[in-house]
């Protein structure tokens, strides 16, 4: 049995301070955590609750310590906010979940996870960064271009005024995103083919495909684009399919770029990559999640365990024994070295 510390962000907690709906509409609902805990403890461990990294700085400061943190805290500030608690652990030399702080902020930040993978050779859609109007003005691509803040998740300024079909509407819409969010923007080419979301997990050379839901939205949603809007009234305007690759090749080829963009990132534990089709029916990549929701029944792994009658303890289990190999029992419970 181990001791396993559990941070999170609460949306509720962060709405009581008087942040607004879309600031956190990445944090997690208490019934998310409390199926984590409750998993966790089913298989044998003992869970201690954490939270935020503010908190995880006070516990830490009053000595205490875990054989492992089942880190799902997301942050709420900064371009590296996916980061924070994975580097104050990593001060600590205690090990946790999910991917390191230097994949987590390069995968936030999808203009640089995108310049990776084309580096790479793996297909994504043509890209610019827009950090200020006069850049937008500039811009030479072919339209429709689609724009979206470079470091949001949850469909955070996305909505169908993303999609953009002449030049005055791109300097406008970037100009709004600028304002409104306070980070770059990223422009792409519009990609109007299927979208799907790839699960993943495992580490390295022994992370696997987990499978594949295709996202297509009902006549009630916001057309042509999974929007921030479409993401959080899901059940009524979305349907999710899971798909086979041995059933469909364009679902295959899909899979073989995530897997191949999760290993290059150096994503950990388990996640989700999106692509989407461009207008010759091909997967591109378009950004990938290392902290992947885990709502037991509203969010894509756990959605996509329950296509393939995986329980959601396993999935847990699968995560914890992939950073289990990243226990160092000398180095778990180090002390930092003194001060001056």
């Amino acid at each position: 049995m181990w001791r396993i510390g559990l941070t999170y962000d609460l949306r509720t907690e962060y709405l009581a301070a008087g942040y607004t709906e879309e600031q956190t509409a990445e944090l997690d609902r208490p019934e998310t955590i409390d199926a984590i805990a409750e998993a966790i403890e089913s298989l044998g461990h003992q869970v201690e609750r954490i939270g935020s990294a503010r908190r995880l700085i006070e516990r830490l400061a009053e000595g205490q310590r875990w054989d492992l943190v089942f880190n799902f805290a997301e942050g709420i500030q900064g371009r590296a906010r996916e980061s924070q608690v994975p580097c104050i652990l990593d001060v600590f030399g205690i090990p946790y979940t999910f991917s390191d702080p230097l994949v987590m902020a390069i995968c936030l930040d999808k203009w640089l996870a995108k310049l990776v993978l084309r580096q790479a050779g793996l297909p994504t859609p043509d890209f610019v960064l827009v950090e200020r109007p006069e850049q937008a003005a500039a811009i030479q691509m072919e339209f429709p271009l689609f724009v979206k803040p470079a470091a949001e998740g949850t469909g955070k300024g996305i909505s169908p005024a993303s999609i953009v079909e002449d030049q005055a509407s791109l300097v406008a819409r970037c100009e709004e995103l600028l304002e409104r969010f306070g980070q770059p923007v990223l422009v792409e080419t519009y990609l109007p083919g299927r979208e799907f979301t790839v699960g993943l997990v495992g580490t390295g050379s022994d992370a696997w495909v987990l499978g594949t839901l295709e996202i297509r939205l009902r006549p009630t949603a916001e057309p042509n684009v999974y929007s921030y809007q479409n993401k959080e009234y899901c059940e009524e305007r979305v349907d999710y399919l899971f798909v086979r690759p041995e059933e469909d090749p364009v679902v295959a080829e899909a899979e073989q770029i995530a897997l191949a963009a999760w290993r290059l990132l150096g994503c950990r534990d388990a996640g989700r990559l999106d692509l989407r089709c461009d207008t010759e029916g091909r997967p591109q990549f378009l950004e990938a999640n290392p902290l992947a929701g885990l709502h037991p029944t509203h969010s894509d792994l756990p959605m996509i365990c329950s296509a393939r009658g995986i329980p959601y303890q396993q999935l847990i289990d699968w995560i914890i024994q992939s950073a289990a190999q990243r226990i160092k029992p000398a180095q778990a419970h180090c002390q930092p070295l003194p001060v001056g």
